[in-house]
Parts: structure tokens; C-alpha cells; sequence
């Protein structure tokens, strides 16, 4: 299991780090896309949108590789990888084998820190909850 979460985290991050100075500074080549997905990615790179999408990228994927705040990357990534996933299922789906590898690798990295995450995954919080001395179920038996 831990050598799972190792290759997950370092393939995921490698793959960010890439892209994402892909992004500032081409030397990976891609065919130019069609149709609405060129007038999409167009409106993003006129907006400098791009720019920001990259610069996320590329630090999440270095958190990665660092072994860093990885719940942070996760973060950071994770609304970045529903767009490429919706981009390529909507309109460019040549790449969405590549997308789905990285949901896979996300995900992977995500188990192994899914602790972190407790917390946005508890229906109420103690403080919503009201004092303990209210609520018979959070009053410790004694």
C-alpha cells in the first residue's frame, strides 16, 4: 500500500510539475484543438486564465514531489483535474484516457491521506452541534 501511495503521489506530481511549465514555457508538443474546445482554451489564454491554471499546477505538483502538505495538493488539484476530465468529455475526448488516469492517481493519493480530510466529511461540527450537555450522544458515559 505504501509503495502504491509513493508511484500515485510521484506520477501525479511529475505529471503537474510538467505540465504546468508546459504551460509557461512550451517544449511538449500538442496538436492546436477545434471547434469549441479552440474557442474555449482561446477565451482562457486571451483572459490570462491559463496563466493562473498553470502557475496552480505547477505548485501542487512540486508539493507532490516534495512530499509537502500533500492534503494542500490534493486541494489544489482536485478542482483543477474535474475541469481536464469535463474539457475532454465535453469537447475534446481524444485525451480523456489520460484524465481518467489521473482521477485513478488522484484518488490513490487521496486514500492514503483521507484523514486530513475528516473534516469536510462530517455532517455537523461540535460547535453546530451546540454543547455537549445538550446532545445525549456526545456526552462521554462516565
Amino acid at each position: 500500500m505504501k509503495n502504491m501511495y509513493l508511484i500515485s503521489r510521484l506520477l501525479l506530481g511529475l505529471t503537474f510539475t510538467v505540465f504546468g511549465l508546459n504551460g509557461f514555457h512550451p517544449f511538449i508538443p500538442m496538436p492546436p484543438p477545434s471547434g469549441v474546445a479552440a474557442q474555449f482554451l482561446g477565451a482562457l489564454f486571451v483572459s490570462h486564465y491559463l496563466a493562473v491554471v498553470f502557475a496552480v499546477q505547477l505548485a501542487g505538483g512540486i508539493l507532490l514531489l516534495l512530499n509537502r502538505y500533500v492534503p494542500l495538493a490534493l486541494t489544489l488539484l482536485g478542482p483543477i483535474i474535474a475541469n481536464i476530465v469535463l474539457f475532454h468529455l465535453l469537447m475534446e475526448p481524444g485525451g480523456l484516457p489520460l484524465a481518467i488516469v489521473t482521477v485513478v492517481l488522484w484518488s490513490a493519493v487521496f486514500v492514503s491521506v483521507r484523514g486530513a480530510f475528516a473534516g469536510i466529511f462530517a455532517a455537523r461540527t461540535a460547535t453546530e452541534a451546540g454543547p455537549a450537555h445538550h446532545r445525549p450522544d456526545l456526552v462521554k458515559a462516565a
